[in-house]
């Protein structure tokens, strides 16, 4: 019997097979286990048949973790962090620090090679390979403070203590500048990273990785600094137009004479191929003709007196006239920069601009071979008559508000009363002179010819009681402060014919320089109507100014003076 139940009991099936499924009955009253309660009773087993159960079995896929990805969320961290570092140094990471006389502003900029850039609006930019960073000091110098430097003008002696003045200035500039620049990564970037992750703890991470990163660019910068950089700059605007290349800082004065005689040279090459080349039998001036050259907004370019003194050669110059702007900030320290006016060749006529000051005026008074004319003062010279009253308005600086046109039009009647009687005395006045055109304007009617500047480009117009007005360009190419602009301004003046008998226009030259690049050098004459070929005035009566037409290569300006003051 024994052996018969042991052969009724069921043999177990091989591994790997399934068991198959059999329906149960279900008892009343009873409730059938399911899926559900099988991890309950599974905790009710033994441990070992627990961890049995575990191995055997599979997790859903469902279940599965995605796998985890730290390199992407750290690069995408640190990107966040250096573009909120950019931002913040651009919008709050500079500060402005006084440098000995000069009012600069100091911030740090992302770069690929360091090194420091030192931005001066009247001579370019300066670069230095002072130190290899991801980071570059920018240092842009704002203005020359007035009453700072009067005090260095009228007390030399404080010359000596400049460079440790200027030294301590820079470090103390230099502190402000690393609190800046800390506080300005770490805000802007905390400030990108709650926008981009909205977790204040991730922003706060990517504040905390800008400001490392800052401070592992200034730990590299002061590892590679090199003091030596001073001596090799690279310079961008002047100086780099220049023919020669400027080797190092202690041949830029000696290279920048080198070419302001090659400058002057070109010139006078030019002035001999037209004299040789030119077709124009419309108008040849004779000997008898008096030749004037006008001149105006020079802004300390040294280089326009080699140009000035080669025209006066070239061109047999009888007078000079220069319109104003021949100073830059009218300062007692720029006085020195007039003295060539002297030796040009030719007596000079001056008046004052609004960048010339008082000072300036008096120190040009009674120097040899010029002649300052102010509240409409009359001078003969080679034969013309000329009238001129100076600028009302002295604003080198733009922080000065200037009084308007209102103020220019009130010097303008000043010189309109004086021209007035002259005619009454029955010796009328040939040429009128102002800076402003809008005072020049004032002479309508009262002289055939005015002359002014200031606009820095070259316009000419007839006014409506028939006076011709020409302002010229500016003859030292916007002077120093060209070079704001990455194309210097060309360099302008023009060679004016006066008949001896009449002393009115017969023709006139523009010379134009294609800026302090050399890329051009243009020669063109023009001709007021009434002398062009056909053309035949009324008997018994002086040709009248009126609407010119240029007979050159190339057409000049008409219309109404425009522009914003030199």
């Amino acid at each position: 019997m024994a052996r018969a139940a042991r052969s009724r009991t069921p043999h177990p099936d091989p591994p790997g097979r399934p068991h198959p499924r059999l329906p149960r009955p279900r008892r009343p009253g009873i409730r059938t286990p399911s899926v559900r309660d099988l991890p309950t009773a599974v905790r009710g087993l033994p441990a070992a048949v627990r961890r049995h159960y575990r191995s055997r079995r599979t997790p859903p896929a469902a279940t599965l973790a995605p796998p985890a990805r730290p390199y992407a969320r750290a690069l995408g961290l640190a990107a966040v962090a250096v573009l909120g570092a950019w931002l913040g140094l651009l919008v709050i990471g500079s500060v402005q620090a006084p440098v000995g006389p000069m009012d600069t502003t100091m911030a740090l900029r992302p770069s690929l090679t360091g090194g420091t850039r030192i931005t001066v609006p009247p001579l370019g930019d300066l670069e230095l390979d002072s130190h290899y960073a991801p980071v570059r000091l920018d240092v842009d110098v704002d203005r020359l403070d007035p009453a700072r430097s009067a005090e260095l003008v009228d007390h030399p002696e404080r010359f000596a203590g400049l460079q440790d003045q200027v030294t301590h200035d820079v470090l103390r500039g230099a502190a402000g500048l690393a609190v800046a620049s800390c506080v300005a990564v770490a805000s802007g970037a905390a400030a990108l990273g709650l926008v981009v992750y909205r977790r204040p703890r991730r922003a706060l991470a990517a504040g905390g990785l800008a400001l490392t990163l800052l401070t592992a660019s200034g730990a590299a910068a002061y590892a590679t600094w090199n003091p030596e950089s001073v001596l090799e700059p690279r310079f961008s605007g002047l100086l780099s137009s220049a023919p020669s290349v400027v080797g190092n800082a202690r041949s830029i004065v000696s290279e920048f004479n080198v070419y302001q005689k090659e400058l002057a040279r070109l010139v006078a090459n030019v002035t001999k191929l037209y004299d040789a080349a030119s077709t124009l039998p419309a108008y040849r001036p004779d000997p008898t003709t008096i030749r004037v050259l006008h001149v105006s907004d020079i802004h300390l370019n040294p280089a326009g007196w080699h140009i000035i003194a080669s025209l006066v050669k070239q061109y047999r110059i009888n007078v000079i006239i220069d319109t104003g702007d021949t100073m830059d900030h009218g300062s007692a320290a720029e006085n020195h920069f007039l003295d060539p006016v002297s030796t040009l060749g030719a007596p000079y006529v001056w008046v004052r601009g609004n960048h010339d000051s008082r000072g300036t005026q008096r120190y040009l008074t009674g120097r040899k071979h010029v002649i300052v004319l102010d509240d409409g003062r009359v001078t003969q010279v080679a034969g013309v008559r000329i009238a001129g009253v100076g600028d009302p308005q002295f604003t080198p600086d733009r922080s000065i508000v200037a009084a308007g046109d209102a103020a220019e039009r009130t010097a303008g009647g000043r010189l309109a009363d004086a021209l007035r009687a002259q005619r009454r005395a029955g010796t009328p006045v040939d040429i009128a002179l102002a800076h402003n055109p809008a005072a020049a304007a004032e002479a309508d009617g009262l002289a055939p010819l005015a002359l002014a500047g200031h606009i820095h480009q070259r316009v000419i117009s007839t006014l409506p009681q028939g006076t011709r007005l020409m302002v010229e360009g500016s003859t030292g190419g916007g002077g120093l402060r060209a070079v704001q602009n990455r194309q210097p301004a060309p360099v302008q003046a023009s060679v004016l014919y006066l008949d001896r008998t009449t002393r009115r226009l017969q023709a006139w030259d523009e010379i134009t320089l294609g800026g302090l690049g050399l890329a051009r050098a243009e020669v063109s004459r023009h001709l007021p109507s009434e002398n062009q070929p056909g053309a035949t005035p009324a008997p018994g009566r002086p040709p009248t100014p009126s609407s010119s037409r240029p007979a050159g290569p190339s057409s000049g300006s008409a219309g109404t003076p425009s522009g914003r003051p030199g």
